[in-house]
């Protein structure tokens, strides 16, 4: 673990095996952390918080150029470390370490742009001014889909802020944060990020339970997102919670069929459908539904599975056998209650080894299946038709999640009703799962609470003070006493 700028197993007695899903061989060993390691950690996050906070922006917008910096340096190594923990292609983590690069480089130019604002004074003579200021330790809880990225997203905003950090990463997903820690944390001082490895009862909750941490952000699941804040609630902590999705794609009838199926099966089951903004659920004109299901069904039958490291796999295994075994239990369910299997949905039997699924098209479902109601969070593309758009608009929305929403359309008319009745964080037209930097990113509903990325990422790191200041002073004439 790193703590306090030094790395080492601490109080653990034990280490947890980070397995490589596409082979089943275990890569390397992490220390399984204690409540001890936890304390430890927050007291040098602690610690180091006067002199990070008071450190000028443009000093904290430097380092933060150097982790960007550093990161770029070791590109390629962390990019087949990624691969060999979690699975995704090479192209896909290539894409990931990018976007994380540039996180860093966003956040150190956005983190010195301002501190505040003047505000108009309500008499003269008086001055007023509103500070926004760092919360103090943070607590990065990140999950093991996205490792690397979902931890920028996080530490970046909340170091340009004048934070410090505690980073958790999955204990299924470790080796490249701690490698991170290694090579692009280590010019920061030290105790201003730390890394804490072991499962989430072990060390997750101290740090959430924790008095001295003043902010959570997590992401993962909703039963998780839930047990932080009953956890927080009695020390009203800012939490910060990006939870499930169960994203729609609504497919007008006046799309290119074959544009929009491979925008589909990217949406879908860019790394193996485990995103929290994969397509989960497809709404499909009933005028095209018949030629769009055999137009998805040829792209889907051309893409390669291997391992991540091999040139040309389109598709990498998922993390665990027991997801894989969820997500063929939601297609099992669905097929028995009437739905009609056309392509996939099995574990491809050229595999001996490895957690690998074939990409999985459903048709006729409903939603009474679990399939369209429960996060599905594997390569299942389950299709629906609709009459109108108002029907899909309403479909779109029957769900707890409100995380994204995806429409193909060259119709204006149809983005407007889409993008002003959809309830989701963030909608896509035509080009899904696209971020942007400046775009904030989070959602609605069940979702969770709070924004990533843009200028509101960058806020929710920081805390709001307004200061009333009367620079004359002197005797008021609504002081006691009255009359």
């Amino acid at each position: 673990m790193f703590i306090n700028g030094k790395f080492s197993s601490g109080y653990a007695s034990e280490s947890i095996p980070v397995i490589n899903p596409a082979t089943e061989e275990i890569l390397s060993q992490s220390p399984r952390g204690t409540t001890q390691d936890a304390l430890a950690a927050v007291e040098a996050a602690r610690q180091s918080l006067p002199g990070w906070k008071n450190t000028p922006a443009s000093k904290r917008a430097a380092y933060l150029h150097q982790v960007a910096a550093s990161i770029r340096d070791h590109h390629e190594e962390l990019v087949r470390l990624l691969t060999q923990e979690e699975g995704k292609p090479i192209p896909e983590n290539d894409e990931e370490l990018w976007w994380s690069e540039e996180t860093f480089d966003y956040y150190a130019e956005l983190g010195r742009h301002d501190r505040g604002q003047v505000i108009p004074p309500g008499a003269p003579g008086q001055f007023n001014f509103v500070l926004k200021e760092p919360w103090g330790v943070v607590a990065c809880i990140v999950p093991w889909n996205y490792p690397i990225l979902l931890m920028a997203w996080k530490v970046a905003p909340a170091l340009a802020a004048g934070n410090t950090v505690v980073i958790k990463p999955s204990e299924l997903t470790p080796l490249t944060t701690l490698k991170l820690a290694e090579v692009a944390f280590d010019h920061l001082p030290a105790g201003v990020v730390n890394v804490l490895t072991g499962f989430g009862p072990d060390v997750g909750e101290p740090l959430v339970t924790h008095p001295d941490v003043n902010m959570v952000a997590f992401t993962g699941s909703l039963a998780t997102g839930q047990r932080i804040a009953s956890l927080a609630a009695p020390q009203m902590k800012k939490l910060h919670l990006e939870l499930g999705g169960k994203d729609p794609m609504v497919i007008a009838p006046d799309v290119e069929l074959s544009t929009a199926a491979s925008g589909l099966a990217y949406a879908a089951l860019i790394n193996t459908g485990q995103v929290c903004t994969s397509t989960e659920r497809v709404y499909v004109h009933e005028s095209i539904y018949s030629q769009f299901t055999e137009e998805l069904a040829e792209v889907v039958s051309r893409l390669r599975l291997g391992n991540g490291l091999d040139e040309g796999t389109d598709i990498g295994p998922m993390i665990r056998a027991k997801f894989r075994d969820k997500v063929i239990s939601q297609v099992e369910q669905s097929v028995q209650a009437g739905a009609r299997l056309v392509w996939g949905g099995r574990i491809p039997p050229e595999f001996e080894r490895g957690y690998f699924m074939q990409p999985t098209i459903l048709v006729d479902v409903n939603h009474q299946m679990r399939v369209m109601q429960e996060e599905t969070f594997g390569p299942v593309i389950p299709l629906m038709p609709y009459r109108d758009f108002d029907e899909a608009v309403r479909l779109a929305n029957d769900c707890q999640y409100g995380l994204g929403a995806s429409l193909m359309t060259q119709d204006a008319r149809l983005v407007k009703r889409f993008y002003e009745g959809v309830q989701a964080g963030t909608i896509w037209i035509n080009d899904p799962l696209t971020d942007n930097f400046a775009g904030p990113f989070g959602g609605m509903k069940m979702s969770g609470l709070g924004r990533e990325l843009g200028q509101e990422g960058l806020d929710e790191f920081r805390q709001v003070k307004h200061v009333h200041w009367d620079i004359e002073g002197g005797l008021k004439e609504y002081w006691y006493p009255y009359g």
